[in-house]
């Protein structure tokens, strides 16, 4: 089995074939590697942690929502974070006709180690921008956009920093991976990776390894 971390840079689609008229790089232009696909997407506007994999049912595990691998996500939005919109963010959203899974949520100082993005975002003058840390244990399309703007928090710049594999080791992360780098994952990620095809409850109840402890 073939995994990769991959620092994904904005600009770049998920996947290794071009659409037909779109402006947008393939993962063809940054990784020579074959026989590797997305375990999940990020859109070609979203940047950070995507991890590809040779192995088809890994591939399903980590995709498939009833297993709830928590995600954390590093937004930049429009105006002002509020209790009051993180509240709402925690408990849930009509998106589309449907109401997203509790997310844990929380406000953040601007990331002091955030590399620049090219290019940089638009950002109208006379609005304040903010950043909130957004985690959630499903993938559909456009859900962090669709969140923070049903809160009143159009979202400028989107990051995903970890992926957690609900056992007792650390998340998947971005550390030491520049955008546009990748990494195999090393002997220890890849014995859990494996783990993960085993049998085992499904949307455990309690603390996601990537919350901060109190």
């Amino acid at each position: 089995m073939t995994t990769l971390l991959f620092h994904k840079p904005y600009g770049v689609l998920s996947q290794f074939t071009p659409e037909p008229g779109s402006p947008w790089d393939t993962l063809a232009s940054w990784l020579e590697v074959p026989g590797v696909y997305a375990a999940g997407r990020l859109d070609a506007d979203s940047e950070g942690l995507l991890l590809l994999t040779s192995r088809g049912p890994l591939q399903q595990r980590l995709t498939d929502p009833r297993w709830g691998h928590w995600r954390r996500y590093q937004v930049q939005v429009e105006g002002l974070v509020t209790d009051r919109a993180l509240e709402a963010l925690r408990h849930g959203l009509m998106i589309q006709g449907q109401r997203t899974l509790p997310a844990r949520a929380r406000a953040l100082l601007p990331p002091a180690d955030l590399p620049e993005r090219q290019p940089p975002i638009r950002q109208r003058l006379h609005l304040p921008t903010s950043w909130l840390e957004l985690e959630l244990r499903e993938g559909r399309n456009r859900q962090v956009r669709r969140m923070s703007a049903a809160v009143g928090l159009p979202t400028l710049r989107l990051r995903r920093l970890a992926i957690d594999l609900m056992d007792d080791g650390p998340p998947l992360d971005l550390r030491g991976l520049a955008p546009g780098e990748w990494r195999e994952v090393n002997a220890e990620e890849h014995a859990r990776l494996e783990k993960l095809l085993k049998p085992r409850p499904r949307l455990r109840a309690g603390r996601s390894r990537l919350e901060p402890k109190p």
